[in-house]
């Protein structure tokens, strides 16, 4: 039986998240934090999320705290979720959602299976994404045959997503859900979603190999033909600055990540550096056996460009 906490007309709260930066901001970014109000169902996956209905209305995918992955996979989702955003690409938005020990109590699914055994979910501050696409409607998906693939209306986005997922080293294969506005329409749009194995999950290193972050079916690939097919994503994380990667990792609660507070200064620095070898890590994976991308034409300027020596490539990653 699905439980309703009652919400205050007019009621909300407002965290403060300060991280300690490398570099100094005028201001300290302040951000509301919506409240879970009712718990809707389980869903797929290893991180067991589950459907939360929020104070502000929306329908938000909650990773909690106490899931069987990482406590940091949360961390992990809100940076590179919004490194994602400021690059253009379609992503979710993520907040932080505060579940009560009241809901908890009252839910009785809102559990995470460990050992065989069940546990309830943590309260406190979890990480939250807005769920894409209407509950329950049909409309949405996780995976999509080939042949209805190919017809994906943003499917040049999957180029792009990947200067993301080679950037930040995602350890996982790149995931996105597939969805369409009404049964009428034919053609879907991807999200990419799932970003909590970016970082090498709970390690926060970047063991890089080719396949890594890369979706498991090539034809989202076969329109690539050079560089400006990862465009705009590409000049925009190249010319990223570390001011602008702070910004996003700013409100990132620091229980996420285990207080751990010159970690995540470490991260930054090292993606900011990692941003030099984005086009040596997607050379990597289009020499690969898989060859993704079976048109690419090489222009002469782009082809006179020296390769990175491996000990250039050793010392920034």
């Amino acid at each position: 039986m699905q439980k309703r906490l009652p919400v205050p007309t007019g009621f909300f709260s407002v965290a403060v998240h300060v991280c300690l930066p490398l570099i100094e901001f005028e201001e300290v970014p302040v951000t509301s934090c919506i409240s879970a109000v009712q718990h809707l169902r389980r869903l797929r996956g290893g991180s067991q999320s589950h459907l939360l209905r929020a104070s502000d209305g929306a329908s938000y995918v909650t990773k909690f705290q106490n899931n069987p992955q990482h406590i940091r996979v949360l961390a992990n989702e809100m940076l590179a979720t919004r490194l994602g955003l400021a690059l253009g690409l379609p992503m979710p938005r993520v907040e932080v959602i505060e579940v009560s020990d009241w809901l908890i109590a009252h839910s009785p699914d809102l559990r995470i299976q460990l050992g065989g055994a069940e546990i309830p979910c943590q309260s406190g501050k979890q990480l939250a994404s807005l769920s894409v696409g209407r509950d329950g409607d049909g409309w949405t998906f996780d995976y999509l045959p080939r042949e209805l693939l190919r017809d994906v209306r943003n499917l040049s986005d999957f180029a792009r997503v990947l200067v993301l997922d080679k950037w930040t080293c995602n350890a996982d294969g790149r995931q996105a859900i597939f969805s369409r506005k009404s049964p009428r329409s034919r053609r879907y749009h991807a999200t990419f979603i799932d970003q909590g194995y970016c970082f090498n999950a709970g390690e926060w290193t970047f063991p890089d190999f080719p396949l890594r972050g890369v979706y498991a079916n090539n034809c989202v690939y076969e329109g690539v033909t050079g560089w400006e097919s990862f465009e705009p994503a590409l000049s925009r994380a190249e010319e990223m600055d570390a001011d602008t990667i702070w910004r996003c990792a700013v409100d990132v609660p620091d229980e996420w990540y285990e207080r751990d507070r010159e970690g995540l200064e470490r991260l930054v620095e090292k993606l900011s550096k990692r941003r030099q070898i984005i086009r040596d890590l997607i050379t990597e994976f289009r020499s690969s056996p898989r060859n993704p991308f079976p048109i690419w034409m090489e222009s002469p300027v782009v082809a006179a460009r020296p390769a990175r020596r491996r000990d250039e490539l050793a010392d920034i990653r």
